[in-house]
């Protein structure tokens, strides 16, 4: 290095440090979400206190009741302070430790949390949250059962020391996952500012994790907003960094989902407001991370009189339940315009089809898998029919590599030949595995998605939980690259099934390493997926395998190198776009790959065909 360059490199590290000085010392990040949410309630007092030296806001005071909600549904309990919900259980599920406490049931709310709450700005800019004040309930028991086919109501009142009140209502149903709720406010002008009158109805602290991995449950969960039937999407994709989401206009619904279960708020139908979304991600024990995601309804209050009704959804994501309220695009079945109809109407129903006739999903899954398989022939016999005659010319390929290896040019011309004379598409192996993939991918979110196939049984002693992977190995340390310890039994057999696949379709020696490649990544990749997923793929590779042999080794109609020379040629697009490609570089004067030029007795350069290989039938 000159001594100039030396200088320079020196002034620039400078430069860079000097800067990187700065920033550090000028900025700083938030690093937790309790500073952050420190810096946003400094903001917001801030933009909203209209009286600093108000008085902070007081209710009467009333005794603390808890009550609780009993259907054949849910088990839920409301606590008095704010009219706020304290757990949600569900009856018919289970979290993933069931086997260690079968009575444990799953159970929506963050430990310790109210939810379900309201709040609003005061005069003095301070917060005023639905756990700090005090409500009154409008029946005496304590437990409440709500029977099938019925309608029960509850109401609860809190007053301020002004005189206006805010009254919350739920109504329960014993057939229904959803509770029918309204907040009413009266007279609460003088405790609610002009400049900033809204109450914010919230679900804060998003969806209690009910599965055994953390990092799955996280990679599935979501807040949306679903505004005129279009669904957005806010995923917390960074540690202790915050996004938001908002909209404004006609309001379908706003909700949250964790991989099985979900929560939504419904407003009336034609609601026209403005509603937001958080979401923060947590780092948890073990490498573990969980999303918190906040939903939030900004109410108008202009004084005097004002009631909100709101329908509270907090169930499983079963597909025929969240129809009934208009909130399947909770479910993300994939691409919205290929792979979304795919799954939506037509896998998931004939999974369920096949389902009602066969209890046991395990079954249910192979013999979705033989009719996937059915259904895809015609692309799959289309692909086994281009791999049998790249074998068969397999060894003239190689005899082109060998003869023109120092020539690439050259060899790719004696190729796209070796195409045109024996009615090879050399993308035909392709295009049927690209139709495929839609298929896979809607499989893959009906699969995973699916809160039937959860804990759901195949075996007694093995895949006792679809859900999930089937370990049968685990290391005391995590690959790299893959960040993977355990190994699914199902994973294996699937990349075994794979192996013998590439075994009979690869025959072109360069892609020799892909036959052990590929297995082995999509047996280590595979090794995360739920057993049932792996259940399916590796039947239909058994199929597969099976149909190969047949084409190959029993079949009446084999295919041969003579035969594959008399049928009718058709020259397939990129043949078509290789020639064009030749032809125009031919008509520029350039050398056409195969081609070589001469001078001729003038002086100018001739072009004078160099074809003389030779083809076998």
């Amino acid at each position: 290095m000159d001594r100039n360059s030396l200088i320079g490199v020196i002034l620039i590290s400078v430069v860079v440090g000097i800067w990187i000085f700065l920033q550090s010392s000028t900025t700083t990040r938030d690093v937790t979400p309790a500073a952050t949410a420190q810096k946003t309630e400094q903001r917001e007092v801030a933009n909203t206190v209209v009286e600093p030296t108000a008085p902070a806001v007081e209710f009467q005071p009333a005794p603390g009741r808890t009550l609780t909600i009993v259907s054949n549904l849910y088990r839920i309990r409301l606590s008095s302070d704010g009219a706020t919900v304290r757990s949600w259980q569900l009856t018919n599920y289970h979290p993933w430790y069931k086997d260690q406490d079968s009575a444990a049931r799953v159970d929506i709310i963050q430990p310790g949390k109210h939810e379900f709450g309201f709040s609003f700005r005061a005069l003095n800019g301070k917060k005023v949250e639905a756990a700090s004040v005090p409500f009154v309930w409008d029946v005496d028991a304590d437990s409440i059962r709500v029977e099938p086919g019925a309608l029960v109501t509850i109401r609860a009142k809190a007053t301020a020391a002004s005189g206006g009140t805010i009254t919350r209502s739920y109504t329960f149903s014993g057939d229904s996952y959803a509770v029918g709720t309204e907040i009413a406010l009266e007279g609460m002008e003088s405790v609610i500012p002009q400049t900033n009158r809204y109450i914010n109805l919230e679900w804060s602290h998003g969806i209690r994790y009910q599965e055994g991995s953390s990092v799955d449950e996280s990679n599935n969960a979501v807040a949306i907003i679903s505004s005129n039937n279009d669904v957005v999407e806010l995923d917390a994709a960074d540690f202790n960094n915050p996004v938001e989401q908002n909209a404004n206009g006609t309001i379908d619904y706003v909700a949250t989902r964790s991989k099985y279960f979900a929560v939504a708020m419904i407003p009336p139908k034609g609601f026209d407001g403005s509603v937001f979304n958080k979401g923060v991600r947590y780092g948890q024990p073990n490498e573990g991370y969980e999303e918190q995601y906040s939903l939030m309804f900004k109410l108008p209050y202009r004084g005097g009189s004002y009631k909100q009704g709101m329908t509270l959804f907090v169930g499983p994501m079963q597909y025929d339940t969240l129809a009934t309220y208009g909130l399947t695009g909770i479910m993300n079945f994939g691409w919205k315009w290929i792979v979304k109809p795919i799954g939506e109407f037509f896998m998931l129903p004939t999974l369920k089809i096949i389902h009602s006739g066969i209890p046991n999903y395990g079954i249910a899954i192979i013999l979705f898998a033989l009719l996937m398989k059915a259904l895809l022939y015609p692309l799959g016999i289309t692909q086994m029919k281009s791999a049998r005659k790249m074998q068969l010319v397999g060894p003239l390929m190689n005899e082109i590599r060998e003869k023109y290896k120092d020539d690439n040019q050259t060899q790719q011309q004696e190729m796209m030949k070796l195409y045109s004379e024996y009615g090879i598409n050399p993308a035909g192996g392709c295009l049927p595995l690209l139709l495929q993939m839609p298929f896979l991918y809607a499989l893959y979110a009906v699969l995973n998605l699916n809160v039937e196939l959860r804990q759901a049984s195949f075996l007694p002693f093995w895949l006792t939980d679809l859900s999930v992977p089937d370990v049968i190995l685990s290391l005391p340390f995590k690959l790299p690259l893959f960040n993977i310890d355990k190994f699914s039994g199902l994973a294996l057999l699937m990349g075994a099934t794979l192996f013998v696949q590439q075994k009979q379709a690869v025959t072109d020696p360069r892609q020799k390493a892909m036959v052990y490649l590929m297995p082995v990544m999509l047996t280590l990749m595979f090794s995360t997926l739920p057993s049932g997923l792996n259940l399916y793929y590796f039947v239909f590779n058994v199929i597969a395998i099976g149909q190969q042999i047949y084409q190959t080794k029993f079949s009446k109609n084999k295919l041969t190198l003579a035969d594959l020379k008399k049928m009718p040629k058709k020259e397939s697009w990129l043949q078509k776009k290789m020639s064009e490609a030749q032809a125009m570089a031919g008509a520029q004067g350039k050398s056409i790959p195969g081609q070589s030029k001469q001078i001729g007795s003038n002086g100018k350069g001739q072009n004078r065909s160099n074809n003389g290989s030779k083809r076998r039938g």
